[in-house]
């Protein structure tokens, strides 16, 4: 059995198709980790929905912030935007199970050293509390007042941890960590404008997983959602967003001895990011 970790797919099936045919994908013996952002931007993000929820337990899948931004949409929390290519999954015949599937997936999953995650951590947080701050927002998702969490689930504030944080400001800080970070401060403050690349990071800034010390730094962190990083593999840290939709390729790693796979986006939205 091998586990491939994939970079962020949103909405790219074709793409996402020819790279699992790259890397002989085989579904009774293979699993799937994506670091989220199944859908949006791309054209066919009702396809890909439906891909990785036909193939059950063997595809991991954590959400990124285009998937919550979904469901929001879906519940009435939040309007599409102008770049948005959601109509087709909100208009189709299997909507709601697929919705309900989406939902009922994770912020954060963990595997031997490894950690699967849409953005980042807090330097503050130690993978055992992170697993316990996923498991809240997640009680969140799949309760039944879930449309309350959607509605309260926007904002920038807090943009700093606090162990005494409660209610949706809590989880609000939680879910943007997990799904929206890319710089902090070396406190772990985060900041949400800035998408660019390292080397124009403003001043007291830096990346989340360059925090000396941080306490999850004996772990090995999978992670997307930055696609002007790009491809960036070193013993501790796997970032995997190489920008498929804006032009990049669409990479995949195979997790037992870190060989690479990579196929070319056909149709980018755009040149850059």
């Amino acid at each position: 059995m091998a586990i491939y970790a994939l970079g962020d797919i949103q909405g790219c099936y074709t793409e996402l198709q020819q790279l699992l045919e790259q890397i002989r994908f085989d579904p009774a013996q293979d699993k799937l980790w994506l670091v989220g952002d199944l859908v949006n931007r791309g054209p066919d993000s009702l396809r890909v929905l439906r891909l990785v929820k036909s193939l059950g337990d063997n595809a991991v899948t954590v959400l990124g912030n285009h998937d919550l931004h979904l469901l929001a949409v879906a519940e009435g929390a939040a309007e599409l935007h102008r770049t948005d290519t959601l109509d087709e999954v909100l208009g189709a015949p299997d909507r709601d199970e697929l919705l309900t599937w989406l939902r009922q997936q994770r912020l954060l999953h963990t595997e031997g050293d490894y950690v699967l995650v849409h953005a980042g951590l807090l330097p503050q947080w130690s993978v055992k509390q992170a697993v316990g701050l996923a498991s809240e927002v997640e009680q969140a998702l799949r309760g039944d007042d879930y449309a309350t969490f959607f509605a309260r689930m926007y904002g920038n504030a807090p943009h700093n941890w606090n162990d005494e944080l409660d209610g949706y400001k809590r989880l609000r800080v939680i879910t943007n960590a997990f799904t929206r970070l890319r710089i902090c401060t070396l406190q772990g403050e985060m900041e949400f404008k800035f998408k660019g690349e390292v080397e124009k990071i403003p001043e007291g800034y830096v990346p989340w997983f360059e925090v000396p010390e941080r306490k999850s730094r004996k772990a090995t962190v999978i992670f997307g959602h930055w696609s002007a990083l790009g491809l960036k593999v070193t013993p501790n840290v796997i970032a995997l967003d190489t920008g498929c939709l804006w032009g990049g390729p669409m990479t995949a790693i195979r997790l037992e001895d870190r060989q690479l796979f990579q196929v070319n986006c056909k149709n980018p939205v755009a040149q850059n990011w």
